[in-house]
């Protein structure tokens, strides 16, 4: 089950982090993983490591949010490969509430979160249709649809996402193109250690704590967890679900009182 050999899949930000897990998980189960990265050293290392392990993978720099660096080189990609999946991953974090939230910072989130994502669907849905369907997943974050502290910009860009999976997955039926999307809560990357030493320093190991007991659970997720969704969603078995927003947030929207 669960077999992606043959496929080939698009990976944005698949270089650290959610992305990272999903690069892994689907180069594992047999796809070619093509990684698109701001940071293309640490692209090529992973690329790297798959093909040492005798897996698929290209790494590619890109910067998601100019729209012709993206059609040029999906559009190359193509030529060579039919696309069968596209993860919409690359995304950056920001803190802060409406009334702080400065415009440069808000502008920023903007064009990485929601325009990078539509940048990607624009290069990779006429791929799609033309090899005569796939798979879209987009990551969202349970920010979308749950009120979460100083998460302004970064809210509002998912909830942007989440709504382009919707739209995304009802125009594009007739051309067997399914579209979903994952909305975590917190995960344990490297980004979070970071966020976490830079505002918190010398109260890391508290501060840890306190944000991986908000999930009811008891824990944050672990990116591995995020990647087995993803690597579900893009498989065949996965066939009959298209149009969804899947949580994976240790109970988070749902048992949180």
């Amino acid at each position: 089950m669960f077999d992606l050999s043959g496929k080939v899949a698009l990976v944005t930000g698949g270089a650290s982090g959610i992305g990272l897990a999903i690069t892994k998980t689907f180069a594992k189960q047999g796809a070619h993983v093509h990684i698109l990265e701001l940071n293309f050293e640490l692209a090529r290392q992973v690329a790297d490591e798959i093909r040492k392990e005798g897996g698929l993978a290209d790494a590619h720099a890109v910067d998601m949010s100019k729209q012709a660096d993206v059609v040029s080189l999906i559009d190359g990609i193509a030529s060579g490969q039919k696309i069968d999946i596209v993860v919409n991953n690359a995304g950056i974090a920001h803190v802060g509430k409406a009334d702080t939230t400065q415009e440069a910072d808000f502008d920023r989130l903007l064009s990485v979160n929601v325009k990078g994502v539509y940048n990607c669907l624009f290069a990779a849905i006429p791929h799609l249709k033309k090899g005569g369907g796939g798979v879209i997943l987009n990551m969202v974050s349970i920010a979308a649809t749950v009120g979460i502290p100083d998460r302004f910009a970064y809210s509002t860009t998912k909830g942007a996402v989440y709504s382009m999976t919707l739209s995304v997955a009802k125009d594009y039926l007739a051309d067997n193109i399914r579209c979903n999307s994952i909305s975590p809560a917190r995960v344990h990357t490297p980004f979070v250690d970071g966020f976490i030493s830079k505002n918190y320093p010398g109260q890391e190991a508290e501060m840890f704590e306190k944000l991986s007991k908000t999930q009811p659970i008891g824990r944050m997720a672990k990116p591995d967890e995020i990647g087995a969704l993803a690597l579900y969603l893009c498989s065949d078995e996965a066939g009959f679900v298209t149009g969804c927003d899947y949580l994976i947030d240790g109970g988070f929207e749902k048992l949180n009182n």
